[in-house]
């Protein structure tokens, strides 16, 4: 298959056209606006990473587990500690961002130098070789009507040969000598417009072909830039997923060493205020000569009664509270 390439594929049937030219400076224009998207895209991608950072390390910040103990608070301790290494990690990769967009700033700035001296140059060609064509054709044309007035000039002397007198045939004579050094005069001056037309033409010529190939090596360097610039921007995005993992795969294995049943223990044998529950309340009958007393407390002290006196004959007979058929009615 047979390479392409741009030396070979802009030229134009007008000799002062420059169709060619322009196409190929027009696509170069936008391979540097293209340069220029993807270099505010990426320093845009930047700030939004820089303020991602920016948030996690201020959640670092926050208050998470701090009433915790033992196992689970080293592993919520070493969690937010690696969310604030994420977020380290998040602002590392902002300024490699940036990095890149500076990279690719200066590769823009440093084509855009190169292309502006060869242009310039291009241009003045161009001029030059408009403005030299212009006086050729003007020449050319100069040259066709003396030419045609010195065969008039000719043909009229030749008419009148037999017919005029000396003095006219003379007159007509000078006419005609004049009208050949006038053509001659402008075939000279024709031909020299030509010869420095081809020369400036040649010139342009060799010029036109070494700044296609520059350009078209340009093309290639811009190309190669580009894709490489992006391959290293998800490289990076790519190092930072593989560098959160990490971070969190530490976090994962100190919650593998958080020890439910030992926090347990590390809780209580720390907070605890005692071994033995409260003591049930025990019913007392107000009525009761000895009261129960409850175990593991020393009750109110009871005052008990002596006997009751001896009965009299024909008296009352008086009940004791623990007697069965003691009643407060009295039969």
């Amino acid at each position: 298959m047979i390479e392409l390439h741009f030396k070979d594929n802009f030229w134009g049937a007008d000799i002062t056209s420059t169709a060619g030219y322009d196409t190929i400076i027009q696509h170069l224009n936008d391979g540097r606006r293209t340069c220029k998207e993807l270099e505010d895209f990426i320093k845009a991608r930047a700030s939004v990473e820089e303020k991602y950072a920016k948030e996690l390390l201020n959640l670092f910040k926050k208050a998470c587990g701090q009433n915790e103990m033992n196992t689970l608070k080293r592993s919520l301790d070493f969690f937010k500690m690696q969310i604030e290494n994420v977020g380290l990690s998040h602002l590392q990769l902002a300024q490699n961002m940036r990095d890149e967009a500076k990279k690719l700033e200066d590769f823009r700035e440093r084509q855009k130098e190169v292309r502006k001296k060869v242009e310039q140059h291009m241009d003045a060609l161009h001029k030059q070789t408009a403005t030299q064509y212009k006086k050729t054709v003007e020449s050319k044309k100069t040259y066709e009507q003396k030419c045609r007035d010195k065969e008039d000039a000719e043909q009229t002397m030749n008419r009148n040969v037999s017919t005029s007198n000396i003095k006219q045939q003379e007159k007509l004579y000078a006419k005609t000598q004049q009208a050949k050094q006038t053509a001659e005069e402008a075939d000279r001056m024709y031909s020299h417009n030509v010869t420095m037309f081809n020369k400036i033409q040649e010139e342009w010529l060799n010029e036109y072909i070494k700044s296609c190939e520059m350009f078209e090596q340009q093309e290639v360097e811009r190309i190669n830039t580009l894709r490489n610039t992006v391959w290293t921007h998800l490289n990076h995005l790519s190092q930072q997923c593989v560098t959160s993992d990490e971070l969190y795969e530490e976090v994962r294995k100190s919650l593998e060493q958080c020890n439910i049943k030992e926090d347990i223990e590390h809780f209580i044998n720390l907070r605890k205020t005692g071994d033995k529950p409260p003591a049930p309340i025990v019913y007392e009958n107000f009525y009761s000569s000895q009261r129960v007393s409850v175990p593991g407390r020393t009750g109110p002290q009871v005052i008990r009664r002596g006997p009751l006196p001896g009965r009299a004959e024909n008296s009352v007979a008086y009940s004791t509270i623990d007697d069965p058929t003691y009643s407060v009615i009295q039969q």
